[in-house]
C-alpha cells in the first residue's frame, strides 16, 4: 500500500475546501494487459460540489492562465490524453456532468445514476485509514471500494459517491482501473477551469467520438523544435501536447505516427 501524506491534520469544519490526490492506474488498451498508465488525479469538494479532473493538467492549465507563457505548456509535467476530463458533482442536485473536449469542440456528458452499492461486513486498516467494504455494479464493471467514515465526505474518484464516508481504494475486478488515494490537504478555493459553449452527447457518442480521432495538419495549435535533445513539441488545438522525436518529423508519415501516439482508449472506465 502507499504510504498516505497529510500536509495537516483534518478537521472538516463547514466552508472549508479540501482536494484528495488519487493515484490512478489504468490499462488502456484492452489487448495489452500488461500496459499500464499510472497517473494522478484530484477530486476537490467545497461540501457542496465536488471536481475530479488530472493533476498535471490543472498545474499546467493554472501556469499558463498565469502567464500566457508557452514555455509554461513545454516544460510542464505530461499526463495521458484519455485522462483530460472534468467529472462534477452536485450535492444537493445529484446530477454528475462529465465535460471533455475533441479538438475544438467543448463536450459535455451528464448523468445521474450513481452506484447501488452493497455493504459488506468486512473491514480493513488502509495506510492507518479504517475502512470498510463496499461492492457495486456500475456502468458494465464490478468494483470493490474501501471507504472510510472517518471523513464525512460521500464521494470519491470519478463518479463514485454515496458511500457513508471517502471512498479511499476503487478497483474494478479486472483490474483495468485503480484509484488509491495518497494525499489530503486543505485548499483555499476548489477547481474553476469548467469549459463553456459545450455540446452535449451521451457517453457512448462521446466513446465514438473520441475513437474517431484522425490526426490532420490543422490540428495543429503551435510547434516547438528542441535541436540540442531532439525533440519535438506539438501543441494540439484541445490543449494537449505531444511529445515526438526531432527524426520522426525527418521520416515521413508525420500524420500517421502521431494518430497511432494519440489512440484513445478501448478499455473505458464505463464500458456500457
Amino acid at each position: 500500500m502507499y504510504k498516505l501524506l497529510f500536509l495537516f491534520i483534518v478537521s472538516f469544519a463547514s466552508a472549508q475546501s479540501y482536494r484528495f490526490v488519487y493515484e490512478y492506474k489504468m490499462k488502456p488498451d484492452i489487448n495489452k494487459k500488461d500496459s499500464i498508465i499510472t497517473d494522478y488525479m484530484n477530486l476537490d469538494t467545497d461540501g457542496k460540489k465536488s471536481y475530479f479532473y488530472n493533476s498535471a493538467k490543472y498545474e499546467r492549465d493554472s501556469a499558463y492562465s498565469a502567464s500566457k507563457n508557452y514555455k509554461d505548456l513545454l516544460l510542464a509535467k505530461s499526463y495521458d490524453q484519455n485522462l483530460s476530463y472534468i467529472v462534477e458533482k452536485d450535492y444537493s442536485k445529484k446530477t454528475m456532468n462529465f465535460y471533455d473536449k475533441f479538438k475544438t469542440v467543448n463536450l459535455l456528458i451528464t448523468d445521474n445514476e450513481v452506484p447501488k452499492w452493497s455493504i459488506e461486513k468486512e473491514f480493513l486498516k488502509i495506510n492507518n485509514i479504517n475502512c470498510q467494504k463496499a461492492t457495486a455494479n456500475y456502468k458494465g464493471r464490478i468494483w470493490e471500494a474501501w471507504f472510510s467514515k472517518d471523513y464525512p465526505v460521500n464521494d470519491g474518484p470519478y463518479k463514485f459517491s454515496g458511500l457513508p464516508g471517502l471512498i479511499v481504494s476503487l478497483k474494478d475486478s479486472d483490474n483495468d482501473h485503480v484509484f488509491n488515494l495518497i494525499q489530503i490537504k486543505k485548499i483555499s478555493g476548489i477547481f474553476s477551469f469548467v469549459p463553456k459553449s459545450n455540446k452535449t452527447m451521451t457517453f457512448a457518442e462521446y466513446k465514438k467520438t473520441m475513437n474517431s480521432f484522425t490526426f490532420r495538419n490543422d490540428d495543429i495549435e503551435s510547434m516547438s523544435i528542441n535541436k540540442q535533445i531532439g525533440t519535438a513539441d506539438i501543441q494540439l488545438k484541445d490543449g494537449y501536447i505531444a511529445k515526438l522525436k526531432a527524426d520522426d518529423m525527418k521520416s515521413g508519415k508525420i500524420d500517421e505516427k502521431i494518430s497511432r501516439l494519440l489512440k484513445r482508449t478501448n478499455n473505458y472506465i464505463e464500458k456500457d
